[in-house]
């Protein structure tokens, strides 16, 4: 099962790093996948720490994409590491196995502690457009115009029945990168 997160995780620096990322969950904890090269890669492989942050704030995931990095965070209780301040869930998890890769390594980790802080009472469709449409912003490079015109229009019509305030921030975010992308190619 792949669940959409946000990882955070920090380098020698003591620089918070916040990234959206699907990641696998596994018997024995989970598999962090992220692309070579990143910024998550290697700082996991430097810290050996990482927490996952269970958020439904879609604007976090649409921020990281298009440039908005800046969230809040508090320390981490049982690693050296970064918490989303308004998640609702986190795990602070360790790195056990490293299985590289020359595009995208696996990243074995297991939790070392866990922290529900507030209820999850589910997600409208207007959070699944934003979720969607922000994966799409990070494959725009190998999609065609028609792809990602299509995309936006199916994903549109879910947005407008159920968005609230965050949804259509996020929303409007995305569209501005997707614009901007368009532009480089001299698409409208």
């Amino acid at each position: 099962m792949i669940q959409e997160t946000i990882v955070t995780s920090i380098n020698s620096a003591n620089q918070v790093h916040i990234a959206p990322m699907g990641i696998h969950v596994i018997d024995t904890g989970f598999i962090i996948l992220p692309f070579k090269p990143s910024t998550t890669l290697a700082n996991i492989i430097t810290q050996g720490s990482a927490v996952i942050n269970y958020s439904d704030d879609v604007r976090v995931f649409a921020g990281c994409i298009t440039g908005r990095k800046s969230w809040d965070t508090i320390a981490a209780e049982k690693i050296h590491g970064q918490v989303l301040q308004h998640t609702l869930a986190h795990c602070e998890v360790e790195l056990i196995k490293l299985e590289d890769d020359a595009v995208r390594p696996k990243l074995f980790c297991k939790t070392v502690h866990q922290v529900n802080h507030k209820g999850f009472t589910g997600f409208n469709r207007a959070q699944y457009a934003v979720l969607e449409a922000a994966i799409l912003c990070s494959r725009l490079h190998f999609l065609s115009l028609e792809k990602i015109n299509r995309e936006v229009e199916y994903l549109t019509i879910g947005l407008e029945k159920t968005a609230g305030s965050r949804e259509l921030e996020a929303w409007s975010w995305l569209i501005e990168y997707i614009d901007t992308y368009k532009q480089t190619l001299g698409a409208t």
